[in-house]
């Protein structure tokens, strides 16, 4: 390969921020790195998103414990993705809950998807002697679920594909909070390597129409106040939508991958090439931009050796 990924590049330990969102709801965020959330319930804590390692759920759980003492009683996984799973064992959690379509994307592509975050990303992997496998959730529904945490109601929802096929939300009624795994950034690219690009939009309405107070983002920093909310499902669908559209041109034209690659680049540089992860997410974002637009519905599972000759390709 011509030159590395941007991410392999990145060894800088981020400054974390642990932000309350809501009563007894926090946002734990690190400068674009995987975001978590905790949810503080009556008797115990649901945690939003496991990190990428024992080692990195460690950092959640030190947050945790600075401001109670109740147990992890759940651990909430809003897609499969290994940089958000794999550190699930730290917690001890009875309960490990994924939606449906996700516990089936680990069965079919999980491995395949832990291989190739492995090499992209070195130091969110750091520690990875830890993780004890892939991580299987003990708990799976479909459309919706509520979990009690004592008298606090939490809802889990498929709202529809963005992300991954399998991406859920959370949300907390009676502070009117939600926690939105990838499928809403701020200040950071979208990662689209296994999204579904037609269907997104559609969901960030979904989302919208809960007229939400707070929302923890995948990635990027808290969001607090109805026109933060308002404007990162904004900037969201423009930076989705911004990527599409070039490859729908290319791909309609007959056009190659490398032409895909030039025209996204040429209308996402000037508005997102200061987002963090912009550089790495970019290839893989064109790669399933293009596929799609030629008809490919379901993401094509990435492999460390496809990540290689995607990258060389795209290189010329």
């Amino acid at each position: 390969m011509a030159k590395a990924f941007a991410s392999q590049g990145d060894m800088t330990e981020k400054t974390i921020t642990f932000d309350e969102i809501g009563r007894d709801l926090w946002a734990f965020t690190a400068e674009g790195d995987p975001n978590s959330g905790v949810i503080i319930g009556d008797d115990s804590v649901m945690i939003v998103e496991a990190q990428a390692t024992p080692r990195l759920a460690n950092k959640v759980i030190d947050k945790v414990r600075s401001i109670t003492d109740k147990p992890i009683s759940h651990v909430v996984l809003t897609h499969y993705h290994a940089v958000r799973v794999l550190g699930a064992s730290a917690y001890g959690a009875d309960q490990i809950i994924m939606g449906d379509t996700a516990r089936a994307m680990v069965v079919e592509r999980g491995q395949e998807d832990w291989d190739s975050e492995f090499q992209r990303f070195p130091r969110l992997f750091e520690g990875h002697e830890s993780i004890p496998g892939l991580t299987y959730p003990t708990t799976t529904f479909s459309d919706s679920m509520t979990i009690y945490l004592g008298n606090r109601r939490v809802d889990l929802m498929h709202l529809g594909r963005a992300h991954t096929a399998g991406d859920i939300v959370i949300h907390v009624p009676d502070e009117n909070v939600m926690f939105t795994g990838d499928i809403v950034e701020d200040h950071s690219a979208c990662y689209c390597g296994d999204g579904h690009f037609i269907d997104w939009g559609n969901t960030l309405d979904n989302i919208a129409s809960f007229d939400v107070d707070a929302i923890a983002p995948g990635r990027g920093g808290a969001l607090i106040g109805k026109d933060a909310v308002a404007r990162a499902i904004d900037s969201t669908r423009d930076f989705v939508s911004s990527t599409y559209a070039p490859a729908v041109r290319v791909a309609a034209r007959g056009g190659t991958l490398k032409e895909a690659w030039d025209a996204v680049r040429a209308a996402c540089d000037p508005k997102f090439a200061d987002y963090a992860i912009y550089e790495h997410c970019l290839p893989f974002n064109v790669a399933r931009a293009y596929d799609e637009a030629r008809g490919i519905d379901t993401p094509r599972i990435w492999t460390a050796q496809r990540d290689l000759d995607m990258w060389a390709a795209l290189q010329g």
